[in-house]
């Protein structure tokens, strides 16, 4: 069985809760991370030097990197499903994991970490505000596509939407003021109405 390494509350391993809960896998899930600790054991840093989660075990086949192990699990298992049927569609899906990396993760790691993680009066409300900013200055660039399209990776839902959507929870269960973003909102709501979502992202933000 898939083993998957990880804390519900990490936005990270709830990208690949989602996808599992997606595809219909079964699997354990092993908290790891976070107040759990596991991620500094010997044991653990054999499996993954980098000492982060998510990590997956598929049978002998160790796998760490979130948006590495989603591409996996769709590319073993979504076929017709999460993974794009076109190479011209699996490269824009790709675009849209690589996006959510390396241009929102930072920002809203801010929001985040600052808002959910730490005491109020520990806050640096400058940096936090300045990240909001920032993080919905961002979102017009999906929002735009959704303009189109119910969905990231096209008409139905796949692997491009797991990264963003799985932080997307957070962007607005957060406090914090959103611009409106109509299309980004009514992709929310679809995500919302996925019963793999609620139970694969859904969870306490803590």
């Amino acid at each position: 069985m898939l083993k998957i390494w990880g804390r519900k509350n990490s936005n990270n391993v709830r990208k690949v809760l989602w996808c599992a809960e997606e595809l219909g896998l079964p699997y354990e899930r092993i908290d790891a991370g976070g107040a759990f600790g596991v991620v500094n054991d010997p044991a653990f840093r054999a499996k993954n030097p980098n000492g982060l989660v998510p990590l997956i075990e598929d049978g002998d086949f160790l796998l760490w990197e979130s948006n590495a192990i989603v591409r996996y699990l769709c590319a073993r298992h979504g076929e017709g499903s999460l993974l794009p049927d076109l190479l011209t569609q699996r490269a824009s899906a790709d675009r849209w994991m690589d996006w959510m990396s390396t241009s929102f993760v930072d920002p809203f790691r801010t929001v985040f970490w600052g808002l959910v993680r730490t005491s109020e009066a520990e806050r640096d409300l400058p940096a936090i505000q300045a990240a909001v900013a920032r993080c919905n200055e961002l979102l017009a660039i999906p929002a735009r596509a959704l303009e189109t399209q119910p969905f990231l990776s096209g008409e139905r839902l796949g692997m491009g939407d797991i990264p963003l959507g799985s932080f997307i929870y957070g962007w607005f269960e957060m406090p914090i003021e959103r611009q409106p973003r109509p299309a980004l909102e009514a992709w929310y709501e679809r995500l919302k109405q996925r019963r793999a979502y609620r139970d694969g992202v859904m969870t306490e933000l803590t």
